[in-house]
């Protein structure tokens, strides 16, 4: 039988190899990045099609998702950009270019998204599943990180009205909150002796993106917070 399609957009190392990883066995793969040339090993292993998207561009999305051989059953958002600094010395457009990533990139390939899974059939009461990588400068801001408080509020906002919208029609729509720092197997993290798991793994995180996928629509979540067991709370 022909898997169902699942598009994972900004795919690198960390989350997004765990998602694909989880995924493959039930969906056919395609992983979109800025730049696909890393994603050789991770395609192999999962059997993914990679495809070069600039995730704010309307027609590289556009083309991202014209290019599918059927419409998609799970897309998934991952890209965001920061700039990081006092408001009073942030560079306008290097701000401008980080919303556009993380909230306008997000309304794209929502849209996108939204075009090809109202076409699909109802499957255990579903369309599709469409899911944005969030975090918790999404519910509250912090000093120094204007650009992406800004980003993270709009993509919840979107994530919110999407999900009002498109539940009655099929497509479950939802935001995570990713709460916390995650492990990353390309960068040196630091990792407290006494609290081994003081970071989020992405393998454990990637579980709980499957069960939203797998949610029953008689009790779907529009919002999931993930935070590690030590956060303050």
């Amino acid at each position: 039988m022909t898997k169902p399609i699942a598009v994972i957009i900004g795919v690198g190392s960390g989350l997004s190899a765990s998602l694909a990883r989880i995924l493959a066995p039930q969906y056919d793969l395609v992983l979109a990045a800025r730049s696909i040339e890393k994603l050789g090993d991770l395609a192999q292993e999962t059997g993914a099609t990679r495809v070069a998207t600039d995730a704010s561009d309307p027609a590289s999305m556009a083309a991202l998702f014209d290019g599918l051989k059927s419409a998609p059953r799970v897309a998934i958002y991952n890209p965001s950009s920061r700039v990081r600094g006092p408001i009073n010395e942030l560079d306008p457009e290097q701000v401008r270019q980080a919303i556009e990533i993380t909230a306008f990139g997000s309304f794209l390939m929502g849209q996108a998204a939204v075009q090809k899974m109202l076409g699909n059939d109802l499957v255990e009461g579903r369309k599709g599943t469409i899911l944005f990588t969030g975090a918790s400068a999404g519910v509250k801001g912090f000093a120094n990180s204007a650009s992406f408080a800004m980003g993270k509020f709009a993509q919840r906002g979107l994530a919110q009205s999407m999900a009002r919208e498109l539940h009655p029609k099929g497509i479950h729509v939802a935001w995570v909150n990713i709460d916390g720092g995650i492990r990353n197997p390309d960068r040196s993290e630091r990792l407290d002796g006494d609290t081994p798991d003081s970071m989020l793994n992405p393998d454990a995180i990637a579980k709980a993106y499957l069960q939203l996928i797998n949610q029953d629509r008689s009790a779907w979540s529009d919002e999931l917070v993930l935070r590690p067991w030590v956060e303050n709370f």
